[in-house]
């Protein structure tokens, strides 16, 4: 990548305590732990508290990777918050969460490309650090799924739970730092994962909410098809623009939606599983904070080293994908 390197410098993130576990969800829908995990490798998520709002996840994140970076509120120029389950319409949850920080020299907006929304940022903050327009860049990937979960439909309630992840980026050595990033999306298929009712579409009205039009739909059938390859295809071209093979990664931290889809993308890239990160089994599909939250625990466990080559890889609603490579 041209202009000035830049790479991450501090990583945090934040997960609610109340665990839902697949024996919860027996009792509430016709399902069972042996069919949720054969499919899905799910076995818990976590779920917000009652309090607990996506700025609140968001803040709680930030704080540790703020610690983890060495920097204070007061030194971030930009905080880019990836989510599709914002507190409200607007004002932003980025704004929410840099009057909570305190970060006042700090631009702030929200993105949105669902489970995609972290790598999208990526690109996003790499870019204004790479022109120099700005130093420092808070980088959250947020979501609340449980707010918008259906837990009467039993195809998609077993799949989402709630988190947060967060890095800072900033300036790094030379040949550290992001090397590609890959971008794309289709909205031919936006209708396989959506939530029809609530914008200016389909305002909200008693009719939108009995029809259940606020809650997430997904055609999982479809989207499992495209996620299997996308994943693989968005990971090669961004090893590609970076120079890289395939034996060169040293550890890849896919979205986490489903185990199937993950062991496909490492068959793929022929990338054996102790090289990837792997903890839908925990949380289930956070969104976009799985990626994040993945890269902060793979930080935390000593797994990622100095001059590792790291791939992040991910797909969601839009439909959306990205991926990139870093250089530790």
């Amino acid at each position: 990548m041209n202009g000035i390197p830049v790479g991450i410098l501090g990583t945090g993130k934040y997960s609610p305590e109340r665990r839902l576990t697949n024996q919860d969800l027996e009792a509430m829908v016709d399902t069972n732990d042996e069919w949720i995990v054969s499919r899905t490798g799910i076995r818990e998520r976590r779920i917000a508290a009652p309090h607990e709002a996506t700025s609140d996840l968001a803040y709680a994140a930030s704080v540790k990777a703020l610690e983890a970076a060495g920097i204070t509120a007061d030194q971030l120029d930009l905080i880019i918050v990836a989510t599709i389950t914002p507190d409200m319409f607007f004002p932003s949850t980025a704004c929410l969460v840099q009057e909570r920080l305190g970060a006042k020299k700090a631009a702030a907006f929200d993105l949105s490309a669902a489970c995609s929304g972290f790598i999208y940022g990526l690109a996003n903050a790499s870019g204004f650090i790479a022109m120099g327009t700005y130093k420092h860049i808070l980088v959250v990937g947020a979501d609340t799924l449980s707010r918008i979960t259906d837990y009467t439909d039993r195809n998609t309630c077993v799949l989402f739970g709630d988190g947060a992840g967060a890095v800072v980026l900033g300036p790094v050595a030379e040949g550290r730092g992001f090397q590609s990033f890959k971008l794309g999306a289709d909205g031919a298929g936006g209708n396989l994962l959506c939530i029809r009712g609530g914008g200016s579409r389909l305002p909200s009205t008693e009719q939108t909410v009995a029809d259940k039009h606020h809650f997430l739909y997904m055609n999982g059938r479809d989207v499992f098809k495209f996620a299997v390859r996308v994943m693989g295809s968005a990971a090669e071209e961004a090893l590609d623009m970076a120079g890289f093979t395939k034996q060169d990664i040293d550890l890849l931290i896919p979205h986490q939606a489903n185990i199937r889809i993950i062991q496909s993308a490492l068959e793929r890239l022929e990338v054996p599983e102790e090289k990837c990160v792997i903890n839908v089994d925990r949380y289930g599909n956070m969104s976009a904070a799985s990626i994040p939250v993945a890269l902060a625990e793979a930080v935390e466990e000593g797994r990622v080293k100095e001059g590792d080559k790291v791939v992040l890889v991910g797909f969601g609603g839009g439909l959306t994908w990205g991926a990139s490579t870093i250089v530790w």
